[in-house]
């Protein structure tokens, strides 16, 4: 049962902040919005290392010198399927005037919650694998709470996330239940794919290395490719650059603490 709230956190930061179109008129100013950016960027940096791959690299120490080998291809999978899933799925950021992916006939606001979907689905795989690994060590407090505090870390993220999303459809004339609704089915996905991970961990235990690398890639992917970018649009960057280094103060100061 502690697994699947856990596993809601992240859902229930992306579902509050989409809740702010009710309280909010206006969509976040670009400085705030390339801030909280940075922020995601940071936050996901740093989980990727503490939570997933030095956790990855540990539970193959059985391997001895090539003890790196399933964090190292798991990694590198995981790139490879969000880069598959980026070419795939058409998507369009919010600060982009132009789609990504196949060309389409999807509206406007489906392709722009698409978006945000597909760097959901890595954290979703990240926080439930950190539950599920916290399940094969039951006895021991501090996985438990490691897994807490990404889940917590991941979700405070997910709040401006939810926000970003549903004021500029607000913005572009969808009513305030709508947006909200849009803005939230953004982190469905996220119990969704952390769920699924769990039951594939929980059923072939040699593959959890493989996997916790795996998710990484995956967020390290989207840290790349779409985040890091988009927090230095403009003429200052800074405010990204600092919202880097708060999200991965942030992460380390809860996997520490609580972890």
């Amino acid at each position: 049962m502690q697994t699947f709230w856990g596993i809601l956190i992240p859902f229930l930061g992306t579902a509050l902040g989409a809740a702010c179109v009710f309280f909010m008129k206006k969509a976040l100013s670009d400085a705030v919005q390339r801030s909280l950016t940075g922020f995601a960027a940071g936050v996901m940096v740093a989980a990727s290392v503490w939570s997933l791959l030095i956790p990855a690299i540990e539970q193959s120490a059985g391997m001895g010198k090539l003890s790196f080998l399933p964090a190292f291809l798991g990694f590198w999978l995981g790139i490879q399927f969000l880069l598959a899933l980026d070419h795939i799925i058409p998507h369009l950021h919010a600060n982009s005037a132009q789609a990504e992916g196949p060309k389409s006939r999807l509206q406007r606001t489906t392709m722009m919650v698409l978006a945000v979907t597909l760097h959901n689905i890595p954290e979703g795989m990240a926080v439930g694998l950190s539950f599920a690994l916290a399940a094969q060590h039951a006895g021991e407090g501090a996985a438990l709470s490691g897994a807490l505090a990404l889940a917590l870390g991941i979700g405070i993220q997910n709040f401006p996330e939810g926000a970003a999303i549903s004021l500029p459809l607000r913005q572009e004339g969808l009513s305030a239940g709508r947006a909200f609704l849009y803005g939230s089915a953004s982190g469905v996905v996220e119990p969704v794919f952390g769920i699924l991970v769990v039951l594939v961990a929980g059923t072939i235990q040699p593959l959890m290395p493989w996997l916790l690398s795996f998710a990484a890639g995956a967020m390290m992917y989207v840290v790349v490719e779409e985040l890091i970018p988009e927090a230095h649009l403009g003429e200052h960057s800074n405010t990204g650059t600092l919202g880097v280094m708060a999200g991965f103060l942030l992460m380390m100061v809860l996997d520490v603490a609580l972890g």
